[in-house]
């Protein structure tokens, strides 16, 4: 039934109806403001408002009642919405115990309903919705004006709470989008803004989150007696929760560390403290350096892709042996300690899973036998230079194909 069928007298009141639906974006406000009008309109002794979930199933949001009786959200003749559902159009019946059209049901004999007027809000041809009012047999009857009219502010109502819908998700996305920002500048605010000098150490990092937040990071921080330490992790998961898993393992990683801790017992201890909290399933590959200004170094590697090691000496890239589980993964830790002493023109290329693994639209991986031929070719340049060539490398194979992976690249030049 279209406006048009309306006369001047209810098309005034629907043209009310829908500016009082209108006045208000508040997807709650608005449904409320849909019963009441039509409550008002109808003059019906009970009304139910449905929404139709994105698999179409009803859902009663909203219930009103003249008498003060208590409504069961599933009190409406469950016959009738069925129907109206069916053949979205607006169902008027004035003999709901004897309609030949329809069998009554339980609802309507134990209630003895007599009137019942039923409509669909229908938006672009998707069902949002459906409009119910009836009375008792005591009440009166509705009209085909009745019917007319709740079909004209049915399909008001239901562009009413679409609106409010679509304004509620866009609200709602407005605000994740402003809540991962902010953790996105927190996150990147945990990094270190400045590498620490240590004579005879070059050093270069490269941090890319895939997503607002990443699960990678990386860490290089002065020690007393000219050492540093360097760290590079990859949580097990990404986003937001990652985020605070990794600004937990970085806090307890250097808090250890200033603690005056050796390589082992810092990771060890950082595994142990994550066990006894963690209870989100997550866990942290971490590998771990403490470098000294005489070429000493030592290494823990908690399951952590194993860096690149360039030898100047003879000119070979090696990877440094694997070892230990990941942290926070299980007690007792399997780590050693790796000691290597460095020698003038060697180089360490610290990175996570997301640039060996990184793909060309054909889908294939980027690898670690592409990296090794390119650390080869640039390990005479100074570190930044060296973390820009590969970083070119990575991004002329993926030819413009998006980064599915956090990638984090540290690079440390041994000088002398």
């Amino acid at each position: 039934m279209t406006q048009q069928n309306l006369s001047p007298e209810h098309l005034w009141t629907l043209y009310e109806i829908t500016g009082a639906m209108n006045s208000s974006l508040d997807f709650d406000e608005v449904l409320n403001n849909v019963m009441d009008s039509v409550m008002a309109i109808t003059k019906a002794q009970r009304g139910f408002l449905m929404i139709a979930d994105d698999e179409g199933e009803l859902r009663t949001l909203v219930i009103k009642g003249t008498d003060g009786e208590k409504l069961d959200e599933e009190g409406y003749s469950t016959t009738i919405v069925r129907e109206v559902v069916a053949t979205r159009k607006t169902l008027l019946t004035n003999n709901a115990q004897f309609d030949t059209r329809y069998q009554a049901g339980q609802s309507i004999i134990m209630r003895g309903l007599r009137a019942i007027l039923c409509a669909p809000m229908i938006v672009k041809d998707r069902l949002v919705g459906v409009v119910y009012v009836d009375t008792s047999m005591r009440m009166g009857n509705f009209t085909q004006a009745d019917a007319d009219l709740l079909n004209a502010v049915a399909g008001q109502a239901g562009i009413a709470l679409e609106n409010a819908r679509l304004y509620a998700v866009a609200v709602e996305k407005g605000r994740m989008e402003r809540e991962l920002q902010m953790a996105s500048e927190i996150q990147q605010s945990l990094l270190p803004q400045s590498i620490p000098r240590i004579p005879g150490y070059d050093v270069a990092t490269l941090w890319k989150a895939a997503r607002e937040t990443a699960g990678d990071f990386y860490d290089a921080f002065a020690l007393a007696d000219d050492r540093f330490g360097v760290v590079i992790a990859d949580v097990s998961d990404k986003g937001a929760g990652a985020a605070l898993f990794m600004a937990v393992a970085r806090t307890m990683i250097r808090a250890n560390a200033h603690a005056g801790l050796t390589p082992l017992q810092i990771i060890g201890r950082t595994n142990d403290l994550i066990l006894e909290d963690a209870e989100s399933g997550m866990f942290v590959t971490i590998y771990y350096s403490h470098l000294q200004a005489d070429g000493h170094s030592t290494h823990v590697n908690a399951g952590h892709n194993p860096p690149l090691f360039y030898r100047h000496a003879n000119q070979t890239v090696e990877f440094l042996p694997r070892g230990g589980r990941a942290v926070g993964w299980f007690p007792d830790n399997p780590l050693q300690e790796i000691p290597i002493q460095l020698q003038p023109g060697d180089v360490l290329v610290y990175y996570t899973d997301g640039v060996t693994e990184a793909e060309n639209p054909h889908g294939d991986a980027y690898g670690e036998a592409r990296l090794v031929n390119i650390v080869k070719q640039s390990v005479q340049l100074p570190a930044d230079q060296i973390l820009q060539t590969i970083m070119d490398d990575v991004d002329t194979f993926c030819a413009g194909t998006p980064p599915f992976d956090d990638m984090t690249i540290v690079v440390v030049k041994y000088t002398g």
